[in-house]
């Protein structure tokens, strides 16, 4: 009882910062069922399960904790040369004069801000339809929250296979600001979209992305979290496959005071892929980091591959978590289902947590999931020294070598490359 209560005193104060969800419109039954399932689950606290390894309270305060931009003036943008459609918002806000004009041959675009008042819209049948399935086995509050009360976002319907990626760009301006985003893309039978993302979109950010694929559909999903060192993240990846389709997700993430990324896939039909994986290198020197990858597989269709592949590289009492789940239901057989999770701590006072979990009600399955942790390798360290090459350079190549598994996951090359490069620079500013 006095857990509910608690419960129930967070919520009515985070949610009296925000504006109360929209009574008209499309959106408006999601949003009423959203907030209605929020009120009833209440956020969460430090000993709810998923939170055991994450406390929850920055998330939870009714203001956010300050978060000064991190200045990238004169540095090389992401994804540098590669052609895309730009959106751009500010602290949550599009920037129309910044961004693209949102037209891109078979792709529909339309903004949440502008489609979401109207009375129909493509959207209206999935507009939260998977952030209320994700509620179950497993509460997930901040995305209850999001889907009653994100303010904006793109809505994505793929009809073809655009020559050109679809690329969000954050830009954080304020100090205070505390953006909430929902994002829906749906891919129509036999379609193919690149869906990038880059940058902070505030000081605290909450984002939903509902991704619904249909037969022979390919979503390929890359984000690159920003580098503000004080920041607090917490975003919800929600995809749903159907037959012979494909889901590819890769986010990197360097730097942040508290990172949560959580992932939840469902398999419909049958010879489906999802891939899903991530890099992450923190250093705790000057600024806290926590970064938790929280991950839910759902295979309910035959001759299913699902792998879940991260990453982390931590110093200076670092934090990582990795909680990642693989459930076959009944009659889901030939799943082949992958999960590992590895962290390079480069000191004593870094940590690193794991909870990998297997449930399977199938009997002709090929699953395994594994964790280790550990140092860099001496050998390999003293090989590489031996030919001349910095103990500091060595130990980069090292850490670079360590997440190359996670980057292959990325289907375009170029994509891989400016990312590659990206980890490489941050290496060199933080040497020592």
């Amino acid at each position: 009882m006095v857990a509910l209560e608690k419960k129930r005193e967070l919520t009515e104060a985070r949610l009296a910062t925000l504006p109360a969800p929209l009574s008209s419109g499309w959106t408006a039954p999601a949003r009423a069922a959203a907030a209605s399932r929020l009120a009833e689950m209440g956020l969460p606290l430090p000993r709810d399960e998923y939170w055991r390894f994450t406390k929850p309270a920055d998330l939870n305060a009714a203001e956010p904790p300050r978060s000064e931009p991190k200045d990238e003036s004169g540095e090389t943008p992401i994804y540098d040369g590669i052609e895309a459609l730009n959106i751009v918002f500010r602290d949550g806000v599009y920037d129309a004069d910044a961004s693209d004009a949102l037209e891109l041959e078979g792709v529909e675009i339309s903004l949440l801000s502008q489609s979401g008042v109207a009375d129909i819209h493509w959207a209206r049948d999935l507009y939260g339809t998977l952030e209320a399935d994700a509620q179950t086995p497993v509460a997930r509050p901040f995305a209850a929250l999001n889907t009653a009360h994100a303010t904006e976002g793109v809505l994505v319907r793929v009809t073809g296979k655009p020559a050109r990626p679809i690329c969000l760009r954050y830009e954080h301006a304020s100090a205070d600001s505390d953006p909430i985003l929902h994002h829906v893309i749906k891919v129509e039978e036999g379609a193919e979209l690149t869906f990038l993302e880059a940058g902070s979109p505030g000081a605290r950010f909450n984002t939903v992305l509902e991704a619904d694929i249909a037969d022979t559909g390919v979503l390929h999903h890359v984000r690159a979290q920003g580098r503000d060192t004080a920041r607090r993240s917490n975003c919800h990846d929600l995809a749903r496959l159907g037959r012979e389709s494909v889901f590819k997700s890769f986010t990197s993430t360097l730097n942040g005071a508290l990172t949560r990324n959580e992932h939840i896939v469902w398999f419909t039909g049958d010879d489906a892929v999802a891939h899903v994986a991530g890099a992450a290198i923190g250093d705790g020197k000057t600024a806290p980091f926590h970064h938790d990858d929280t991950v839910f597989v759902t295979h309910d269709a035959v001759n299913c591959e699902s792998r879940q592949v991260f990453k982390k590289v931590l110093k200076n009492g670092a934090v990582g978590v990795f909680q990642g789940k693989i459930l076959v239901q009944p009659g889901a057989q030939k799943t082949d289902g992958y999960q590992i999770s590895q962290a390079l701590l480069l000191d004593e006072d870094s940590q690193f947590l794991a909870k990998p979990e297997l449930e399977i009600y199938a009997d002709d399955v090929a699953c395994s999931h594994g964790s280790t942790t550990g140092a860099i390798d001496e050998d390999m360290l003293f090989y590489l020294r031996a030919r001349g090459i910095p103990n500091r350079r060595a130990q980069d190549l090292l850490v670079l070598a360590f997440v190359a598994e996670t980057l292959e996951e990325i289907e375009d090359p170029k994509i891989s490359e400016s990312l590659l490069l990206r980890l490489e620079h941050w290496l060199e500013r933080h040497a020592g």
